[in-house]
């Protein structure tokens, strides 16, 4: 997207200008800066990682001396509403779209092939149709992939190897792209490591409850992936996973500290500024988005929560700090 008003000969001044300044600094000089850009924000679901992801991308802008009009919208994990959302973004004529979660990115790509949309919190951009691969995105589309290659592995092995589970329950929306693409990694792994995943299909969140509660006396263990349905309606799980004893084990950190037993994650913050940066070059004109591969998170840790494995009755190894780090709540 060309910026009105401002010499071809002037941006590359203003480009030079901000050579050598740090990524995240207030100090950095970009073109347009006395312009103040729509942003269409569209998240998936009220939930921890995604409200993180939101703040960090709009940390991103503002570190970047962007001035932002931000449209916040919350689909309230509604598909139905992405798509209202995304279309009154396009009638409106924002600058920019960030889809916050797969649902919503699908929405925006339907609604525009014009407005630049940057997505975050979508774990496999290429089999939801995103981008054609994520090296090369397309022609309005690019993001972060929430689908480290490491992190279901390192929570999955975890929870066979060392609290020793062979029978695992799993609750997930088969509606979410996202979801089914995980389980298929969880069911893999977990028969490589000649375990059995018990899977429990909801709908809505409504439902969630019910299938914690399927899974008593069936599984030794319970892992939710990144699904926004179960996600919205964590408590529930964790209230069974309390009250029956079950080991819970989520996707990400934030539902970790929430409380289950551990997780292998980043920071959807880190994340959503990752996107945030993205998003900046794109609005300056120093990027097309075609030319911005889709990236990955830059960081993953296994946590351990203390509170929640104790209250799960699973006893904390204290070797199990050379595997990964301990919760032990916020300060």
């Amino acid at each position: 997207m060309k910026l009105k008003g401002i010499s071809i000969a002037l941006a590359g001044m203003l480009l030079l200008a901000g050579c050598g300044s740090k990524e995240s600094s207030n100090e950095s000089v970009i073109e347009g800066e006395d312009k103040t850009f729509k942003v269409g924000i569209s998240q998936f679901a009220p939930h921890p990682s995604l409200d993180a992801a939101t703040e960090g991308f709009k940390k991103a802008l503002k570190d970047k001396g962007i001035k932002a009009d931000f449209d916040e919208q919350n689909a309230q994990a509604d598909q139905n509403n992405t798509q209202s959302i995304a279309q009154n973004f396009v009638g409106d004529k924002v600058d920019l779209i960030f889809a916050n979660a797969t649902p919503s990115a699908i929405a925006a790509l339907n609604a525009t092939k014009d407005i630049p949309i940057i997505f975050t919190s979508v774990t496999d951009p290429v089999g939801a149709g995103l981008v054609k691969s994520l090296d090369k995105p397309g022609k309005n589309i690019t993001g972060t992939t929430d689908n480290h290659p490491e992190a279901t592995k390192n929570t999955i092995h975890f929870i066979t190897d060392e609290v020793k589970a062979k029978n695992i329950g799993v609750i997930y929306n088969s509606g979410e792209q996202n979801s089914v693409v995980q389980v298929e990694e969880v069911k893999k792994l977990v028969e490589e490591k000649d375990a059995k995943l018990v899977e429990v299909s909801v709908s809505n969140t409504s439902e969630v409850k019910q299938a914690a509660e399927s899974l008593v006396g069936r599984v030794d263990a319970i892992y939710i992936p990144t699904d926004n349905t179960v996600v919205t309606a964590l408590d529930s799980v964790i209230g069974v996973a309390r009250s029956k004893k079950i080991p819970l084990f989520v996707g990400e950190l934030d539902s970790m500290k929430k409380g289950a037993v551990a997780a292998s994650g980043f920071s959807y913050f880190d994340l959503g500024y990752q996107s945030g940066l993205m998003a900046a070059d794109i609005l300056t004109g120093k990027k097309k988005v075609s030319e911005i591969p889709v990236e990955l998170p830059k960081s993953l840790k296994l946590v351990i929560n203390k509170a929640a494995a104790k209250d799960q009755g699973l006893e904390v190894k204290e070797e199990w700090s050379q595997l990964g780090e301990f919760y032990e709540g916020e300060e």
